[in-house]
């Protein structure tokens, strides 16, 4: 009984402790800039307003970085997603020369920090245009996201058997056929899960963002949010409004994709 208590008030904690950081969030985006420091530490605060939301939206430029990351983000998950789950089918299905050597070859391309890379990807993109622009944000975050995701559809590619796409071949399918048709309607936990990865990877990435992006017109979400420090103050209220408001576009993109989440984290609990 004890153990079951304890248990409990662990998981109960570790609960708390993740969501404090949400619930301060959304605490200081709704208060007054006169009670910020005024009332002292509060779990909330004696007035409310929405002047900071309202400032956000109507104001300020944060409409503009919000468009951007919407762009940047979902057409790299869409991008990623698809490189990814053809590389991941070859990585599971064929066996060819070569093949641990490639698999090494992608995991390295994990292992080095993106500031160390910032310059020669800049040296890259500056000759082609593709620098100050959506676009060049869009080919280096799936270049970056490419490696772990296909990994990441190989492993659930590997819990299909091969035995489904074998019987529709020779039922006379071709390669492709049976993977669209059969691998892939099986894959869609996998490939949600791959998309909410990488969604969420390319939202909130800055380094890359802030030193290819020169101008506010092409400015994402995490480098629109330093509008927000001057250079002698920071205005904290309009700041965590903003960073509420971008929560908004990952709770539904979740919301969407979670039926498939749960498929993939159950598809293997009943034994058949």
């Amino acid at each position: 009984m004890l153990k079951t208590i304890a248990h409990r008030v662990a998981i109960l904690c570790f609960i708390a402790f993740s969501l404090f950081p949400l619930f301060w969030l959304l605490k200081v985006s709704v208060t007054p800039n006169d009670l910020l420091y005024s009332e002292g530490v509060r779990l909330w605060p004696s007035r409310v307003t929405l002047d900071h939301f309202s400032f956000v939206l109507a104001n300020s430029e944060f409409p503009r970085f919000f468009g951007n990351s919407l762009i940047v983000s979902g057409t790299t998950a869409v991008c990623t997603t698809i490189l990814a789950a053809l590389m991941g089918y070859a990585l599971s299905r064929f066996r060819f020369r070569g093949k641990l050597w490639l698999a090494g070859l992608l995991l390295v391309t994990q292992m080095f920090p993106l500031v160390m890379l910032v310059a020669p990807i800049f040296k890259i993109l500056a000759p082609l245009g593709l620098t100050n622009s959506l676009a060049g944000l869009i080919v280096v975050y799936t270049a970056f996201n490419v490696p772990f995701a296909s990994f990441l559809m190989q492993g659930f590619f590997d819990g299909i058997p091969p035995d489904l796409e074998e019987a529709a071949m020779i039922d006379g399918a071709d390669r492709f056929t049976a993977f669209r048709q059969i691998i892939l309607p099986l894959g869609l936990p996998g490939i949600a899960a791959t998309l909410g990865f990488v969604f969420t990877a390319a939202w909130s990435e800055m380094i890359f963002a802030l030193m290819l992006i020169s101008g506010n017109d092409k400015a994402t979400f995490p480098v629109g949010l330093l509008s927000f420090v001057s250079k002698f103050s920071v205005d904290y209220g309009q700041m965590m409004a903003a960073g509420v408001l971008a929560l908004i576009p990952a709770c539904l993109f979740f919301l969407m994709i979670q039926r498939y989440l749960v498929q993939g984290m159950t598809a293997g609990a009943v034994k058949g």
